[in-house]
């Protein structure tokens, strides 16, 4: 497949678009309509091609800029390359794969938390957050999580939609990893409602921290 070209694969995801997806997608602020398991069996049988990703990404397609997250080679980015992608990257589904899939397996991760935690768009913001949350999960060693939880506390109430999700993932993720911050953390949750009322599937857990904190600290007492 080393010679499939980027308007060979164009045409395919053109013949996978399906009306009904899209409408549900756009729902979600995402302006593509193929289906996902589709787009993945594409990625597979194509493999890692970074030149083709970055062909794939330069069309500005939303489906072709999620099948560029999923064949790129993640480390083979460079710092600024990746912020101008996130700033390109304006639907929610594009914004989290490039975020979940590419940034945190590269190299410049911690340096692109620390810029982007602080910049002043909302949504390149919460990206900074969302690694922020990685780290809390799995490298917090050198992170101020009571610093943290007093920006959460601050900001989050009054935060546009997709900086709070992202600040609120990070707060249920300190509450239920770091057991010395539990308390505040459940606390702040209380305190501030944010995401009490998010309509959820009987079968899923609230979003709403108090909830999601109590409940992954009892799964994990079960286990």
């Amino acid at each position: 497949m080393s010679q499939t070209t980027v308007d060979d694969v164009m045409a395919e995801l053109a013949a996978l678009e399906d009306p009904r997806a899209r409408a549900v997608n756009e729902r979600h602020g995402d302006d593509h309509g193929v289906n996902l398991g589709k787009l993945r069996a594409i990625a597979k049988r194509l493999k890692t091609q970074q030149e083709l990703a970055r062909q794939l990404w330069a069309t500005g397609d939303t489906a072709a800029r999620l099948l560029a997250v999923l064949v790129c080679r993640p480390r083979a980015f460079d710092r600024d390359e990746l912020d101008v992608m996130l700033r390109e990257a304006r639907t929610p589904k594009v914004h989290d794969w490039l975020v979940n899939y590419v940034v945190k397996k590269n190299p410049h991760a911690e340096e692109l938390r620390l810029a982007w935690s602080a910049d002043p768009d909302p949504v390149v913001a919460s990206a900074g957050w969302a690694l922020t949350t990685e780290r809390v999960a799995k490298k917090p060693a050198g992170l101020d999580l009571g610093g943290l939880l007093d920006v959460i506390e601050a900001e989050m109430k009054g935060a546009p939609d997709r900086l709070q999700w992202a600040m609120n993932n990070c707060l249920a993720r300190i509450g239920i990893d770091h057991p010395e911050h539990r308390a505040r953390a459940i606390g702040i949750g209380e305190r501030l409602q944010v995401l009490k009322d998010y309509p959820t599937p009987p079968s899923c857990t609230s979003p709403f921290a108090p909830v999601w904190i109590a409940e992954m600290v009892r799964r994990q007492s079960a286990e």
